[in-house]
C-alpha cells in the first residue's frame, strides 16, 4: 500500500470513504466495502491489487430508497493488511468525523478520486450545468479538496457544514468543475467507471454566449478586518477597503456577533 502510486492512493482513498475496518476479539477483525452491485468490477480490482485473501459475496436486501437493492461486498480479514491500513489513517469503527488525508506522501489528485467516487457526485445539474460535487463529515478531508481544488481552478470555497445534517457539501459548477474533473478523471485512470463516464462527458458543455462569469468572490482577510473594526462603521470603511457600504455592513455584524473568528491580535 505504497501511497506515493496512483492506484493505492485511489484504493485508499475510497476506503476512508467508505470502507470500514471492524474491530472482533482478540486480534480479529476484518475490512469490509459494500457498493452497489453495478461497480463490482472495481472491488475485482481492489482483489487483484490486494496481496491477501480475500472475497466478494453479493446479497439482496430492501432499503429506504428501493425495495430489492443488490450490492457486492469485499472483505479481507488480514491482520497485517488491517494493521497497515490503520496505521495509514483508516480507523476502526465510526471515523466520518475523524478521518483525514495521510500524514504519508500520496498521490493527491489519486486520493481525491477515490474519496470523490465513494462520497461525490459527477454530472449534470437539473439546470444542465457541469459539476463535481463531495458530501463528507470530515473537517480535513473537506477543507483538503478545498485547497485542492483552489490549486487546479482558481476557485475558493469556505467550508461550512449544513444545519440538517451538520456535514459538508462541497460543490463546484460550470467552468471550474470541468477543470476539476479533468485533472482527476485522467486519462487511464483506476476510478468507477459511470463516474469516470460522467467526468469526460463534462468536457462538452460550453456555456451559453448570454450568460454571464460571475467574478470570484473577494475574500475577508485579517487586515480589512482589523480596519473595519478600528472604524467600527460600515460607510467609513468601505472606501478605505475597496468594498460596498453593504458589504462591510455584513462582516462588521458577523464579527460583533461571533459568525466569524476575530482576526488575530485583538
Amino acid at each position: 500500500m505504497d501511497l506515493t502510486v496512483p492506484k493505492y492512493a485511489y484504493v485508499f482513498g475510497f476506503l476512508q470513504a467508505d470502507g470500514h475496518l471492524h474491530q472482533g476479539v482478540g486480534q480479529k477483525g476484518w475490512l469490509s466495502v459494500e457498493i452497489n452491485a453495478r461497480d463490482a468490477d472495481l472491488l475485482h480490482t481492489f482483489r487483484k491489487l490486494t496481496p491477501y485473501y480475500s472475497r466478494i459475496a453479493e446479497r439482496t436486501r430492501s432499503t429506504n430508497f428501493a425495495e430489492t437493492h443488490r450490492s457486492a461486498i469485499w472483505t479481507l480479514c488480514s491482520l497485517e493488511a488491517r494493521t497497515k491500513l490503520k496505521e495509514l489513517g483508516l480507523p476502526y469503527g465510526r471515523k466520518s468525523k475523524t478521518v483525514s488525508p495521510p500524514s504519508a506522501p500520496f498521490s493527491e489528485r489519486d486520493y481525491l478520486r477515490g474519496v470523490i467516487d465513494a462520497d461525490g457526485s459527477v454530472g449534470y445539474t437539473k439546470q444542465g450545468y457541469p459539476f463535481i460535487a463531495l458530501t463528507t463529515a470530515s473537517t480535513a478531508i473537506g477543507a483538503y479538496l478545498c485547497a485542492y481544488a483552489q490549486q487546479v481552478t482558481g476557485a475558493g470555497r469556505t467550508l461550512r457544514r449544513n444545519a440538517r445534517d451538520g456535514v459538508y457539501n462541497v460543490l463546484y459548477t460550470k467552468e471550474n468543475a470541468q477543470r476539476l474533473a479533468a485533472d482527476l478523471y485522467y486519462e487511464g485512470c483506476l476510478a468507477l467507471q459511470r463516474k469516470k463516464t460522467a467526468a469526460d462527458s463534462l468536457s462538452a458543455w460550453v456555456r451559453p454566449a448570454d450568460m454571464r462569469v460571475a467574478p470570484e468572490r473577494r475574500r475577508w482577510v485579517a487586515r480589512e478586518d482589523h480596519v473595519l473594526l478600528r472604524l467600527d462603521n460600515a460607510a467609513a470603511a468601505a472606501g478605505g477597503l475597496g468594498r460596498t457600504e453593504k458589504s462591510c455592513c455584513i462582516r462588521l455584524w458577523r464579527l460583533r456577533t461571533g459568525r466569524v473568528p476575530m482576526p488575530g491580535g485583538q
